[in-house]
């Protein structure tokens, strides 16, 4: 089995306090911006598609990690690989590829990603986390929120989040992204896990939180790209639903 290669070398400076972190959504080999009706693909202002090479050439030296969702991976079950080595190589990606598998999981992280994120939604209970573990300690966990409760199968015992990320955390990861999906993020929540381990904020974050998620001792919030001028140019922006993705 290949190992996963090493996480490029950063040399820019950080700021103090949480950091925050892009995601860039990807379907097809095309970025794609949140929409009213889903993700839509994301074009300059001549109405050409963005290279996704480029936007992460752009976005690599400003963050400390690139948050990628393949949403083809999502929604067919097979990661675009090819992209992400491709991405990776002069990037720190953490890639959220809808990962079911022990295997699916190396997969991801031998593109050269720093990190395979695994979903509360796709894995059946924490023995499936634990083997991932085993095989890679590589490996952080999402908790999608929805209506309060987390997307999770019986497997995992409980659909309350807290429980949930608990749950993860004994079967090995300590690195957890907490993902409301339709409403703001639970702040009282983030302080609770945040003071157990390496928390991150994902979902409705915006980079308007940002002084609720340094107050509450995460680790960092992950936004998406339309709340950046150059990006938000795109013809296709549209006002971003909570959750949406």
């Amino acid at each position: 089995m290949a190992s996963p290669r090493p996480t490029p070398a950063r040399t820019s400076p950080r700021p103090a306090g949480p950091s925050l972190a892009p995601c860039v959504l990807l379907r097809a080999g095309l970025v794609c911006l949140p929409g009213e009706d889903g993700p839509e693909v994301a074009r300059d202002a001549d109405g050409s598609p963005l290279d996704p090479f480029d936007v992460i050439d752009r976005l690599a030296p400003d963050y400390p990690m690139i948050y990628v969702v393949d949403l083809t991976g999502i929604e067919h079950g097979e990661a675009q690989l090819d992209y992400l080595q491709e991405l990776s190589r002069d990037a720190v990606l953490w890639v959220d590829a809808g990962v079911r598998t022990v295997d699916q999981a190396i997969d991801v992280l031998v593109t050269g990603a720093q990190r395979a994120v695994l979903s509360s939604s796709r894995l059946e209970g924490p023995g499936e986390l634990r083997q991932a573990w085993q095989l890679s300690s590589e490996i952080a966990f999402e908790v999608e929120i929805e209506e309060g409760a987390a997307r999770a199968d019986s497997g995992w015992g409980s659909h309350e989040p807290a429980a949930v990320a608990r749950a993860a955390r004994g079967s090995g990861p300590d690195q957890l992204v907490i993902s409301p999906r339709d409403a703001a993020p639970d702040w009282a929540l983030v302080r609770a896990l945040a003071s157990e381990g390496p928390t991150w904020v994902d979902g409705t974050f915006t980079r308007a939180d940002l002084p609720r998620l340094a107050q509450s001792g995460a680790a960092g919030g992950i936004f998406h790209l339309d709340e950046l001028p150059e990006f938000s140019r795109s013809p296709l922006r549209s006002e971003r639903s909570p959750g949406a993705r």
